[in-house]
């Protein structure tokens, strides 16, 4: 089990933003075993539903509602629910994110937006949303972003450019605002995580079983990560316990990031026929 007590999360309002699927129900099982509730964000309403059923089973109360990040609109009415439903925000997972690999001379304006829309200003517009309104009643919050080990500015990774720039946009956010923010009691942190399978990444950044042992193959431990291992750090980054901890991004990659900077560049390799049979197979993921 967890190496915390049962009660480290009690009665803390966390929004898990894309929370339903992925790393962000990963973080979001951790989180309610903790007993934080839980309010989530994404843009399938059933997607939404059918995992708070899964916690509504074990006792856990989800509170959710369909929301695009890239919408400033939708992401002030979610904060707005929020507030309404449980009285109050005390921790802020910026999770939602979109990615898929390619070569960057065959992406197209639309390709690229796509993921720094959701990356870089969907995690922005949220948290602008909740910062302001701490800012303004007076309460003080933690918010954690979920970066890459590429996003930093002395490595990048090709063939997943877009989302290393609005990574590196999210991490410089998150050490800007460190600062800017502290006074207010408003602390902020990150998580760079290294290969953890989810089924909808997956799809596009390893569709193929070559593919994903070839970038297991770069991690010195030689296997991903799992859930418990990435919920147990984000737990801790998040309580009070890590209350003197602002503006630190916190790698969880079995030592890949030590192996060579650019978790995806190995890709060079691939043929040209090997790169439109992928492309066909992450336009189906």
């Amino acid at each position: 089990m967890y190496p915390f007590s049962p009660d480290l999360l009690k009665n803390k309002v966390i929004i898990v933003t894309g929370g339903g699927t992925g790393l962000g129900l990963a973080m979001s099982e951790t989180f309610a075993d903790l007993g934080a509730k839980l309010a989530w964000c994404g843009r399938r309403s059933e997607v939404l539903e059918q995992s708070a059923h899964k916690f509504a089973a074990k006792g856990v109360e989800v509170f959710y509602q369909s929301c695009d990040v890239r919408d400033a609109v939708q992401v002030a009415s979610f904060v707005e629910a929020v507030t309404a439903h449980f009285g109050q925000i005390d921790i802020l997972v910026n999770n939602a994110a979109g990615n898929f690999i390619s070569p960057t001379e065959k992406l197209s304006p639309r390709a690229v937006d796509a993921v720094l829309n959701i990356v870089l200003h969907g995690t922005f517009y949220m948290t602008l949303e909740v910062g302001k309104r701490w800012i303004e009643r007076k309460e003080t919050g933690t918010m954690l972003n979920i970066v890459t080990t590429y996003a930093s500015s002395d490595s990048g990774s090709g063939y997943v450019v877009p989302s290393a720039a609005a990574k590196a946009g999210v991490l410089a956010l998150t050490r800007s605002l460190a600062v800017e923010w502290a006074p207010y009691g408003i602390r902020q942190v990150a998580i760079a995580p290294g290969p953890f399978p989810t089924e909808g990444a997956g799809s596009r950044l390893t569709p193929t079983p070559g593919l994903e042992q070839k970038l297991i193959d770069r991690v010195p431990l030689k296997r991903a990560g799992n859930k418990e291992e990435l919920g147990a750090l984000a737990a801790f980054l998040i309580s009070d316990y890590a209350g003197y901890i602002n503006g630190e991004v916190v790698t969880i990659d079995g030592g890949e990031w030590l192996q060579g900077a650019g978790q995806f560049n190995g890709l060079v390799e691939l043929t040209e026929e090997e790169w439109n049979a992928l492309s066909k197979t992450t336009r189906k993921g």
